[in-house]
């Protein structure tokens, strides 16, 4: 159990906005499902397995730069910051962090997901007992006011795992800019970049051999007939993810395999044989045009790091001076 000064903050709900968006999306001519529904606790430890796999180069990669130059980033991050990471996924990448760092940094984990945030929060103080823990439970997606407690002190935002290339266009220049807003010239922003390389190395990443990707894909729906007590027959659809070269993306799709109807309480929704659901997008990142981007949301790179196959990047951003 967690100490009592290790606390979870609850800012923002999720569980009655789930059906909202399911109905949504599921409402557009292409229909679609949001990727931060996929991590319930089954997705999150799917998802684990999945960034243990050979094909999966993204996680491996950033841990070679988050332990081949974890002094230079720390040394941007300082000893006293606060650290909030959006998203906070598994201990292990925050943990390369925080054993470079002297006791006085505080880690803030902002997350949709409770359990992720208890599972990753009591990992955590196992290796570092005193470390002071306020996490919460939020969409980050939709809110980053929080960011804007303790002005005076410099704080350091973590985005890593190239969650970043999850947003379309529109939607990280609105990130983007929200972030800036919310920095104070002393702080810093760290984000993590899938790089542009191989159509074959991309598809593999996402197609892997095991299935473990799209049993990850697949279980959105498990998680949606719990928790909405909808009626999908998983079995009546398939996994695909493919590279989208006009978009510079890898996109995941649930593909119908027959014609069928799925309710959710009082909406029907009808399918038609290969008609799909969009889940995922994964935009792959070329650094001068990430870098112009960053631009124009009023914020700059300092400073970056790739592994050595430069498949990856991981980058420190500063407000542009006002």
């Amino acid at each position: 159990m967690m100490q009592s000064n290790h606390m979870i903050l609850d800012l923002n709900p999720p569980v009655s906005s789930l059906k909202e968006e399911v109905l949504k999306g599921l409402k557009l001519n292409q229909k679609q499902l949001h990727p931060k529904w996929f991590y319930d606790e089954k997705g999150t430890k799917l998802f684990n397995q999945i960034t243990m796999l050979p094909e999966y180069y993204l996680t491996r990669a950033e841990k070679e730069i988050l332990t081949t130059f974890h002094s230079d980033i720390c040394d941007l991050i300082g000893h006293n910051a606060p650290l909030f990471e959006l998203g906070c996924g598994s201990e292990e990448k925050i943990q390369l962090i925080l054993n470079s760092l002297k006791r006085g940094n505080r880690y803030i984990p902002i997350d949709i997901s409770g359990k992720a945030l208890n599972n990753t929060v009591e990992k955590l103080l196992l290796s570092f007992p005193l470390l002071d823990v306020k996490a919460i439970r939020a969409d980050y997606t939709q809110a980053l006011s929080f960011l804007r407690q303790n002005d005076k002190e410099q704080k350091i935002i973590l985005f890593l795992g190239s969650t970043i290339g999850n947003l379309n266009e529109k939607e990280r220049e609105n990130f983007l800019c929200e972030i800036a807003i919310n920095l104070n010239q002393q702080d810093g922003l760290i984000i993590g970049i899938d790089l542009n390389k191989s159509t074959a190395l991309l598809e593999a990443a996402y197609n892997d051999s095991k299935g473990i990707t799209a049993a990850f894909n697949k279980n959105l729906l498990h998680r949606i007939n719990k928790e909405l007590s909808s009626n999908f027959q998983v079995n009546h659809f398939e996994h695909h993810a493919y590279f989208n070269k006009v978009h510079n993306r890898i996109e995941m799709h649930l593909i119908s395999k027959v014609k069928q109807a799925v309710s959710i309480g009082d909406e029907t929704f009808s399918f038609l044989p290969e008609e799909t659901i969009h889940t995922e997008n994964s935009y792959k990142f070329d650094l001068k045009q990430f870098e112009q981007s960053l631009l124009k949301s009023g914020l700059c790179l300092r400073k970056f790091w790739t592994d050595k196959q430069n498949y990856f990047a991981v980058t420190y951003i500063e407000p542009i001076s006002k």
